[in-house]
């Protein structure tokens, strides 16, 4: 039974980073809504302080964390508006099928960071699915047919810092304790953004009632929820491994938008989700077949020392 509780722990901790993936899927609507009429500075103010509001209210009004682990959440912080902010001010100039590619190249950007900042070794089957990953994206996210936007390097140079986000969470985020953590990125995050609303959203159009709405969902599902479960998940998983099982949020936000807002899948589409899927597939068997032969364990040595 003892032998067995590196595969259980992995699996529940995997499973924390499909329900993110899926909450993060169900957010690119909300985005494009309040797009529409609500300034991206004040969207993401907003959603992120209600954000750690209601973590920190599921954490009891409690704040238990220790100093060294301030500037971490501090830096996660920042990378969060730098991401966020980059992504949505993007999307107000290019596509959702863009934006949805795009943003999943964090996926292939991640190892290249860790290659040269941590000089971690990739193995060749790494490789491999990150590009069937990729490619998914691509067919699931434009059909096969990219056509460039002018706000596409806006969401590529946020993929970037989605992708830094994800090293930091899974290097330096399970140190803390994960409601602690959400809470302090999120409140830094927050208040970063409030202080562009002010000095580049104020005074312009009101937003619609409907952005509000979006704003709130924003707060509670994708943000709340969402990052929080990251931030659990990330715990037991290498961040690789993590970001291939984060780009089913493009398989989820497709199957969202088929369920609820009626839009077609095209055969390509479907090929592209079953190119992440098989990804996702081969990175497990890899970390299981390396947890099995003690090549890593659960509880993973930092990437990046003191």
């Amino acid at each position: 039974m003892q032998a067995d509780q590196p595969y259980s722990r992995r699996i529940k901790f995997d499973g924390f980073l499909v329900l993110t993936a899926l909450v993060w899927g169900s957010g690119f609507v909300a985005q494009r809504i309040a797009a529409a009429s609500m300034g991206s500075y004040t969207f993401n103010a907003g959603r992120f302080l209600l954000g750690a509001v209601i973590v920190f209210t599921v954490a009891g009004f409690r704040w238990q964390v220790q100093k060294d682990q301030l500037r971490w959440m501090g830096l996660a912080g920042l990378v969060l508006f730098c991401g966020s902010t980059l992504q949505q001010l993007g999307m107000k100039t290019t596509t959702a099928g863009n934006a949805g590619f795009l943003t999943s190249l964090y996926v292939v950007i991640i190892p290249f960071l860790l290659l040269v900042f941590a000089r971690q070794k990739i193995q060749a089957v790494i490789w491999v699915a990150i590009g069937l990953a990729a490619l998914g994206a691509l067919l699931l996210s434009t059909g096969g047919q990219y056509q460039p936007a002018p706000g596409d390097w806006l969401v590529l140079a946020g993929a970037l810092f989605w992708a830094a986000h994800v090293i930091i969470v899974g290097t330096r985020g399970r140190q803390s304790e994960p409601l602690m953590f959400t809470v302090g990125q999120f409140a830094v995050a927050a208040v970063i953004n409030l202080i562009f609303a002010l000095l580049f959203d104020y005074g312009k159009t009101a937003p619609q009632p409907e952005a509000w709405l979006a704003l709130l969902y924003s707060a509670v599902v994708p943000v709340g929820i969402g990052f929080t479960l990251q931030v659990i998940g990330q715990r037991h998983a290498p961040p690789i491994d993590a970001a291939l099982i984060f780009s089913l949020e493009a398989v989820f936000a497709a199957l969202i938008g088929y369920l609820i807002l009626n839009e077609r899948m095209l055969p390509i589409q479907l090929l592209g989700c079953g190119l992440i899927l098989l990804a996702i597939i081969i990175t497990q068997i890899n970390s299981y077949k390396q947890i099995a032969t003690n090549k890593i364990g659960i509880e993973r040595q930092d990437l990046f020392s003191e």
